[in-house]
């Protein structure tokens, strides 16, 4: 890479990519979060410095890997740190340190792994659940304290207390960093789905930052998730693998060259990726010839639906009502009824799906639920009732925190306010 390169952005591309891989590495080598998180630290701190001298490596996540963990040799050196309060880090890292890096880098499939064991430590069920998706959150996708509080109602200070814990119940019981043995894996396997969905989302819809997308979290859940199901082959992983790829096949058109926010009915399908699609289809396939049929393979399904249509106007819309009826008894939450109420309105119109909507808007979960409101302006534009879907929006607006789909939502109220919204009833 030329010296003239733009090194603090490829450093922070870097970071953003590969952070939760590197992190869970250097947990794995060092024993310890704390120390791991210092390591990150150090590791992209030496990369700042090193790489416009001698540039990029190879292997950027190898590189800072190896970087953070000498470098956290040497500091605890330094500080006098090796002592007996840690006389089993101390052996390890001096023996570490005696066969140099090759030894505890020298097998692509346990680097490789780090991630997964780093989600299933974050999950370990001695923790409570909601400490469980805030410490994930954080160490695995890197989100802000301040992110992760908005996302679950709560204040920063309570969500940090919460991380707090965490590690130091992981640190003080001694869980282990490691992927359970195949017997263990079912018991533990609904939460890591869980998690795994939620990086996935965070990259699908970003709660933090500028960036609707955030491609980089999207392709980590979908590697995770395809190891889960080498590991176990369970229909619900399979489903929620299918969910993803499906789901993902869609990115390159759902944002303009300019990051604005383009909605499934008017996306370019010819963009859509169709070996993600053709990729889902065949695990969607594997799942339900299990017998089995959950949550996530019933989103799959729906996906599957979308990925189908050769246009908005054929989607099986009857279909996916139908779906969106076994998932509410399944995995009900007021989001699939809300989701369920918008399928309906396309299947049946908008006057059937007005009152489906309201009805769920009243309820408290998704009065600040920004999606509710302009789902429900979009319906009032195709009934005709502009006053109704201006206030929506403007509802939709106030609550939107995401730059991008308040972007979306004001564009929604100038073309209301030009008269130039295709949606306006003729």
């Amino acid at each position: 890479m030329a010296a003239s390169a733009d090194w603090p952005s490829v450093v922070a591309d870097v970071y953003r990519t590969d952070r939760g891989r590197v992190l869970g590495s250097l947990i794995r080598l060092l024993g310890d979060f704390d120390l791991a998180e210092e390591a990150l630290h150090d590791a992209f701190s030496a990369a700042v410095e090193t790489w416009p001298v001698r540039g990029l490596p190879d292997s950027p996540w190898r590189w800072l890997v190896s970087a953070g963990r000498f470098r956290t040799i040497d500091r605890l050196r330094r500080r006098k740190r090796l002592d007996a309060a840690k006389p089993e880090l101390a052996l390890r890292l001096a023996a570490d340190a005696e066969e140099g890096e090759e030894r505890a880098l020298a097998e692509p499939e346990i680097l490789a792994d780090d991630s997964l064991r780093l989600i299933f430590t974050c999950c370990h069920p001695a923790l409570p659940p909601d400490a469980q998706i805030a410490l994930t959150l954080r160490e695995v996708c890197g989100l802000t304290t301040e992110a992760i509080a908005a996302a679950y109602f709560t204040t920063p200070p309570t969500l940090a207390q919460r991380i707090v814990r965490a590690k130091a119940r992981i640190r003080d019981a001694g869980l282990p960093y490691e992927v359970p043995e195949r017997d263990q894996l079912p018991d533990r396997l609904e939460t890591v789905l869980r998690v795994i969905y939620l990086i996935f989302n965070e990259g699908y819809a970003a709660r933090d930052g500028d960036d609707l997308l955030r491609p980089e979290l999207t392709g980590e859940a979908i590697r995770l998730g395809r190891q889960l199901i080498e590991l176990l082959p369970d229909a619900e992983a399979l489903g929620l693998v299918a969910l993803m790829l499906l789901v993902e096949s869609r990115r390159e058109a759902r944002t303009t060259p300019d990051g604005d926010l383009v909605l499934l009915p008017d996306q370019d399908r010819s963009r859509w990726d169709l070996k993600m699609v053709a990729e889902g289809r065949h695990l969607l396939e594997r799942a339900r010839a299990t017998g089995e049929t959950g949550s996530y393979g019933l989103q799959a399904a729906i996906a599957l639906k979308h990925a189908d249509a050769e246009s908005a106007d054929a989607t099986d819309w009857a279909g996916i009502v139908a779906l969106y009826d076994m998932l509410a008894l399944a995995d009900p939450s007021p989001v699939v009824e809300l989701n369920r109420a918008a399928a309906i309105a396309m299947r049946d119109g908008p006057e059937i799906g007005l009152p489906l909507l309201s009805t769920l808007i009243a309820q408290p979960e998704l009065a600040r639920y920004h999606f509710a409101h302009a789902a429900r302006a979009d319906l009032h534009l195709r009934a005709g009732r502009l006053p109704e879907a201006r206030a929506d929006y403007e509802r939709a607006l106030e609550l939107a925190e995401q730059p991008a789909e308040q972007r979306f939502v004001a564009r929604r109220l100038a073309e209301l306010a030009a008269g130039t919204t295709s949606m306006i009833k003729s």
